[in-house]
């Protein structure tokens, strides 16, 4: 493949370079770009190393505050058997964050660049203002999620706890100035503590693990009842997050891999590898916050809870030890702190991407943590705390909404010989990919039906395919 850079479009140009509107993509997080070296020549595991961390980061996504409520819902109500769910929404995310690496890698632009020079003026500007809203959503989501950890830990108010969470901007741009690798290092660290909190939770809950492995297993009854189907609906639609696809694709290029037909191969083999392994560890943690709510509350009378607060406060009780609750609280915490790293760099990325526009990263940051600290805040204090479940309910929707409009365009770019040239998606993985993507579509439009619309209306809209709406 000829890498050679061209100023202008030739009449018959290499894959990868005559398919864009502009040929200069620019690159994408630049002060982190190409700063990691991957080592040449080296052996199978120093490459591994060297091209883990971004997946760690993208895993954070599928792991946020806004997957608590439908997890626990879940789990209490029927107790292992949504555990399927979890694991088709984590084999989904796997083959999505494959093609994000593939489009980063293979043509040098993360998804927002892509859209920007694909898409024309209008389209753009429409998808970065989709893409705005989704990451305010999600960010509206983890400083909840990070304010109801401090209040449960430290008797905050959760209108102080929000305010409070702004402050994490200062983390942010000390550990950007520090090195790429220190933002991977301190996430790791926070999954790590989310990880080790739940594996001692789930010691003490002690789950059947027949059924815990019985619950992997798809089911028919889950279509059939229509309140299974709802939430099982909730945990697909708060899984996938539209902003990792766009922080994805840019973050493998932090690494300094060899610009030929190889080294991409390569670049593509070894962050999959780290993708994949990082979504199946937080698989482990959806999985057990559902496999926690079973054991702890499916049967035993509190099958009805859906408030993090209220597990919380039943946890020590039910599982018979005093710290049972304070560990659940700090893993919420971790949780909501370790998001709104990565959320920081998925609006830099988005805007830069879809408009070339840069901006200082505390004045951008600052800007998407005033979009999410203010709604919050306002809602906490007119209507009371009792409204925060509702908050990371209305935060998931909203990302519901925007998530189609960035699996098509991912599919369509990676499908593209003229795109992808030899890396273009195999026949498999193209119906796979728009199978996935499509599902999505479908399963998101019914979850904001279901939320949205008066109960009448979705009373009727069940009745015309012939099912029962959820009670």
């Amino acid at each position: 493949m000829d890498d050679a850079p061209k100023q202008d479009i030739a009449p018959d140009p290499a894959p990868g370079q005559g398919a864009w509107r502009r040929v200069a993509a620019g690159q994408s997080l630049p002060e982190s770009h190409g700063t990691i070296a991957v080592p040449v020549g080296a052996g199978f595991w120093r490459k591994v190393l060297a091209f883990s961390g971004p997946g760690f980061l993208v895993a954070v996504g599928y792991m946020d505050p806004g997957n608590w409520a439908t997890d626990l819902a879940g789990g209490a109500q029927f107790g292992y058997t949504l555990l399927s769910v979890i694991m088709i929404s984590n084999l989904m995310a796997i083959l999505l964050q494959h093609l994000c690496i593939k489009l980063g890698v293979v043509t040098g632009r993360d998804l927002a660049q892509a859209c920007r020079d694909h898409y024309s003026r209008p389209t753009v500007w429409f998808l970065w203002f989709l893409c705005e809203l989704a990451i305010a959503a999600c960010d509206l989501a983890e400083v909840v999620g990070s304010a109801i950890g401090l209040q449960l830990l430290f008797g905050l108010p959760l209108v102080w706890g929000c305010v409070i969470t702004a402050f994490d901007v200062l983390i942010v741009l000390l550990l950007q100035h520090r090195g790429f690798r220190y933002i991977e290092a301190l996430v790791i660290t926070l999954i790590l503590t989310i990880g080790g909190c739940f594996a001692v939770e789930l010691f003490l809950a002690k789950p059947d693990f027949g059924a815990v492995v019985g619950g992997f297993v798809p089911r028919l009854e889950i279509l059939r009842r229509s309140e299974m189907l709802y939430v099982a609906i909730g945990i697909l639609g708060a899984t996938v997050m539209p902003h990792n696809l766009y922080l994805h694709s840019s973050i493998i290029q932090t690494r300094k891999f060899l610009k030929n037909s190889a080294g991409k191969a390569e670049a593509i083999k070894f962050g999959t590898i780290d993708s994949t392994f990082a979504l199946m560890f937080a698989l482990f943690i959806n999985g057990a916050i559902l496999v926690l709510a079973a054991a702890a509350f499916h049967g035993s009378g509190h099958e009805q809870v859906g408030e993090i607060q209220e597990a919380y406060h039943l946890l020590d009780g039910v599982l018979g030890v005093t710290f049972a609750g304070g560990l659940f609280a700090l893993a919420l915490l971790a949780s909501g702190q370790n998001s709104t790293l990565t959320g920081t760099l998925a609006g830099q990325i988005v805007m830069e991407g879809f408009l070339d526009l840069r901006l200082r990263p505390w004045l951008r940051r600052l800007i998407t943590r005033a979009i999410a600290i203010v709604p919050a805040v306002v809602v906490i204090g007119v209507f009371g705390e009792k409204q925060s479940t509702q908050l990371l309910v209305a935060s998931q929707v909203c990302l519901s909404m925007q998530l189609g409009f960035a699996c098509w365009p991912l599919m369509r770019f990676t499908g593209e010989r003229a795109k992808m040239g030899e890396f273009v998606n195999s026949w498999w993985i193209k119906l796979l990919g728009w199978t996935v993507t499509l599902v999505i579509i479908l399963l998101n439009v019914k979850l904001l039906i279901d939320t949205l619309l008066p109960e009448s209306w979705t009373r009727w809209l069940y009745g015309l395919i012939g099912m029962q709406a959820p009670g």
